[in-house]
This record gives structure tokens, sequence and C-alpha cells, in this order.
């Protein structure tokens, strides 16, 4: 079982250019046929291509789908510039047709009550508070029957990114708490995403404990932790390996774990 994640940087290079490279980027991390592909800031209007996605941040113009051309129009005059502006963005996940999805779930990571709740804890500051009201971010999870029998929850997150990590973490672990109470016994479960968090972080060291009993994580910020079965290496792309046309494509290399 593969598992491969990716934040997608909505569909731009680095730099960003004029116009984006979403339907390249995602042909090049699906061309091998991963078992799940899980993708972060994936813009709202092409959330619906995947087997699941699920907007994170709403468009500005309104509600999807009325307002999705009109957003991708915009966002094609200058997507170096616009990104997400008008568009809103998302997480997506892509399940290789070997597998059947049984269920499709998501969860907000910082809803107003928990920020509150949290801000009281950690003693955060008027700036801090703003900052993570500012964008959504969330959680979404698949659970699927794998053609070898064994079943899979697999959990997709893009945390909050603001120097303040305490934020990031929060929302980590609340996002640990759903995948795992989502899950069924004898699911093996998996965390992939964007974390905003390196594998030093309080959290994720957490996590990769005994009394969480996730796989180790890698190099960077992009993780997938694994519970339940035996992970192979943290293995990250290189960047000759993401390059079209001479085009470095994201700010971010994806990441990939074989579940043995």
């Amino acid at each position: 079982m593969l598992v491969r994640s990716w934040n997608v940087f909505h569909g731009n290079t680095v730099p960003p250019q004029r116009r984006a490279f979403l339907e390249e980027m995602v042909a090049l991390a699906a061309a091998d046929d991963p078992d799940v592909l899980c993708l972060q800031e994936v813009p709202a209007w092409a959330l619906a291509r995947f087997t699941a996605g699920d907007v994170a941040a709403r468009p500005r113009l309104g509600p999807l789908p009325s307002t999705a051309r009109i957003g991708k129009a915009l966002t094609d005059l200058n997507h170096g510039v616009l990104r997400s502006a008008f568009s809103g963005q998302g997480n997506a996940m892509l399940v290789s047709p070997r597998h059947r999805v049984l269920l499709h779930d998501r969860l907000v990571l910082n809803p107003r009550r928990f920020r509150d709740r949290e801000a009281r804890r950690l003693g955060l500051g008027p700036v801090a508070r703003l900052a993570w009201a500012k964008e959504r971010r969330i959680v979404q999870a698949v659970r699927l029957a794998a053609d070898d029998g064994r079943t899979y929850l697999v959990a997709n997150l893009h945390c909050t990114g603001f120097p303040d990590r305490r934020l990031a973490q929060a929302e980590l672990l609340r996002a640990a708490w759903f995948a795992t109470s989502t899950a069924l016994a004898g699911d093996v479960v998996v965390l992939a995403g964007d974390f905003n968090l390196t594998a030093a972080a309080p959290a994720v060291r957490e996590l990769t404990s005994a009394s969480w009993g996730f796989s180790a994580a890698g190099p960077g910020i992009d993780h997938v932790l694994v519970r339940g079965a035996e992970a192979g290496e943290v293995r990250r792309w290189p960047g000759e390996r993401r390059r079209h046309d001479g085009r470095l494509l994201s700010d971010h290399a994806p990441v990939e774990v074989e579940v043995a």
C-alpha cells in the first residue's frame, strides 16, 4: 500500500508564474498509480475531480459550485499572485480503483469553540488568535477496503502555518483523535499531509511514541505516519522528479510511505 502526500501550492511553480500547473502535478503524482494520493492546497473548483474533495478555505465569491467557474477565471489572470484569493482551496484524495471506499468524512481543525478553548489554555495573544481564525483548516478521512482484504483509515490534513507552532500542534492532535476514533478495530490508520511541523515538534513526537504508536516522521513538515502496520522509510522526492519543462512544481516535495 503506497500512500503519497503532496501540498500542490494551488498549482503554482517555484517561483510562481502567471499560469498554474495543477493538471500536470496531479498527472505526475498519479502516474505510477499510488494506492492513495493525498493533496493539500487544491483550488476549490478542482475538488470534485477527486475520489474525496473537501473545501477548507471557502471561495470569497460565494458557495460552490455556482462560483467555481468565476473564481477559476479570475485566478487564471495570474495564478502566482492571486492563488486562492477568489477560488478558495481544500484537501483532496485520489484512491486507486483497486480499492473500495467504505466511508468519507471530514472535520474542521480550527472551529471557533476549539480555538477559544485552546487560546485560553495556551495563553495566546490577539495576533495569534486573529491569525488562527483567518483560514479554516480541515482533516478529511477515507476508510477503504484494499484488494488484499485489509482495511485502512487514511486521514489527509493541512495544519495552520504560523510562527507559534502550538497552533499546528493542537490541530494535529485533534486530527489524530478524529482519525483514530473514526477507524474501526483492525484498521490501519494513516495520517498524511502538511503538518507545518517537523519531527522534533512535541505533538509529532507524542504521536510517534509508544502511547500513540505511529511510525517515525520524515524530514521537513510533510509527513505520512502509520499505525497498525509496518511502515517503510519515508521517501521525499528529489527536486528533479517534480520538474516539468524545467519548472519546479510546488514549494513542497511529495512524500510517501510504503505500508507493508
